[in-house]
This record gives C-alpha cells, structure tokens and sequence, in this order.
C-alpha cells in the first residue's frame, strides 16, 4: 500500500493506478514501475501500524523518511471506570447464564420431579459458578478504564 500527497491531501492507494501523469511526463505501465519511480512520484510506502483496535485507533498519516506512518491515538470513553465494570461484569452474567443454560433443565427436574442431577452436571455448574466468580473479582480489581475495556473472559 503507498500514498501520495495529492494537493495536499493525503490518498491512500490500495492498488497503484496503471497510468500516471508525472511530474515530466505521462506515465503508462505506472503501477509496475520501480520503487525509486513511485518514490520520485510522491508514492510512498504506508507502514502498517502496529495497535490494539479496542483501546486505540487511527488517526492522521504523516511522512517520515519517506515513509507514511499512521498516528496512533489512545481512545478515551465516556463512561465512568465504574460503569465501565458494570457493563463488562453484565456482558459476563450473559456469558455465564449462556454456559449453565445446558444444564438447567436437569435442575428443572430435580425441582419438579425430585430427579437426582448427575455428578458430571454439578462438577460443570461448580466449574462455571466459579469461573464467573472469578472472573468477576478480576474485572472488579481493574483501577484502569483501557484495561476494563481489553478484559476478556471465556
């Protein structure tokens, strides 16, 4: 991927167009052309960025060394570190309710019929239960709002 500082702004070319009307001349076969063409031209490489999309995002190109380089911003939220914990510690509630949906209707039964719930069962709720627990007192002990939004359980 390279880009060219067109009047200005900056364009971002995926693909190099075929033709190109130069700074000397009108170019055809241009996409193919060498790298010090291209760079002759104003075309130059766009460094893919390294960055965590969940607390980061994209902001303006710059060049350097004759390279583009993307600026990357720490996104901020609006949200409270707090409500930030409610709402991953709810995301976790649905996850776990999901996970124990498989095995509630022996419950049911136990309830209704008096049926015994299997061993396996009980040893797969208590894994569960307690992964959610845990998980729980984790997100609660985050102090920082990035890491609360990063958090992921399965």
């Amino acid at each position: 991927m390279r880009a060219n500082n067109i009047n200005g702004e900056i364009k971002v070319f995926n693909k190099l167009p075929s033709t190109w009307n130069g700074k000397k001349h009108y170019m055809g076969g241009f996409a193919s052309s060498p790298v010090e063409v291209l760079e002759e031209e104003g075309f130059f490489e766009v460094v893919d960025p390294q960055y965590d999309p969940a607390i980061e995002e994209l902001g303006e190109l710059y060049l350097e060394d004759n390279k583009y380089y993307y600026k990357v911003i720490q996104k901020t939220w609006s949200e409270t570190l707090a409500e930030l914990k409610e709402n991953k510690i709810k995301e976790l509630q649905n996850n776990t309710n999901y996970n124990l949906k498989n095995t509630d209707w022996y419950y049911i039964r136990k309830l209704d019929r008096n049926v015994e719930v299997p061993q396996e069962v009980e040893d797969e709720r208590a894994i569960i239960l307690n992964n959610h627990n845990d998980h729980e007192t984790a997100i609660n002990a985050l102090t920082k709002k990035a890491d609360v939004v990063k958090y992921e359980f399965r």
